[in-house]
């Protein structure tokens, strides 16, 4: 039997990568980054070292919110993005230790900002890595719907929703459902994804955070 990777793994690689990336692309803090309107790479670095300061400190209490985000951009201001990588890995041990008790939220927080970066700074890589294919079977089996939908992936199928009523089947990719799970995906790019049937009654139940106010190209 293949021993699991621990989260904290999963977290700490994420981290490294887009530190990075950063390294190989000095002079991009002012970019702005799609998948997160208004927000800048150097906003992004803000935001992820502001979670791993709220962890780590035991400050975070509940759910993300707006205003709890906005914070950390807030915070980072005037802290270069190198000075926040700096501290973000200082703080991640801690966090890695969270990680490993089984939340998944922050590791699939600090994938979905690397993939946000990546995609501001066109680099497509990564796509097809182990977290991406994990992460989306995590999400997709969180999945809920009114209505009972079959999801196909390149690795597996899974029937989310109740038991009786007509079985629609959604035909995407791990990459993709991890992206458009996480609400990195337009209401009109859901509505073209490959459906079998209609996909209006599923649109305002595929993602957890989100959709995106406009498209997301990357």
């Amino acid at each position: 039997m293949t021993e699991r990777t621990p989260l904290s793994q999963y977290y700490r690689e994420s981290r490294e990568r887009l530190s990075a990336l950063l390294g190989a692309h000095p002079g991009t803090d002012s970019a702005p980054v799609p998948a997160t309107p208004g927000w800048t790479v150097h906003d992004v670095v803000a935001h992820l070292t502001g979670v791993a300061e709220d962890l780590a400190s035991g400050k975070l209490t509940s759910g993300p919110t707006v205003e709890w985000t906005s914070g950390h951009v807030a915070r980072g201001e005037g802290v270069t993005t190198e000075d926040l990588l700096e501290k973000w890995a200082g703080l991640s041990p801690a966090v890695e230790r969270i990680a490993d008790d089984g939340n998944w939220p922050v590791v699939m927080d600090a994938v979905s900002h690397e993939h946000d970066v990546r995609g501001a700074l066109g680099d497509a890589t990564g796509r097809d890595s182990e977290i991406i294919r994990i992460a989306a079977k995590v999400l997709l089996g969180t999945l809920g719907p009114s209505q009972p939908l079959l999801i196909e992936t390149e690795q597996k199928q899974i029937r989310v929703g109740p038991e009786e009523g007509e079985l629609v089947t959604l035909r995407t990719t791990s990459w993709e459902a991890f992206r458009w799970r996480l609400g990195r995906r337009s209401p009109a790019q859901l509505a073209a994804m490959d459906w079998s049937g209609n996909p209006v009654p599923f649109l305002e139940q595929l993602c957890i955070f989100g959709p995106a106010v406009s498209d997301v190209l990357e």
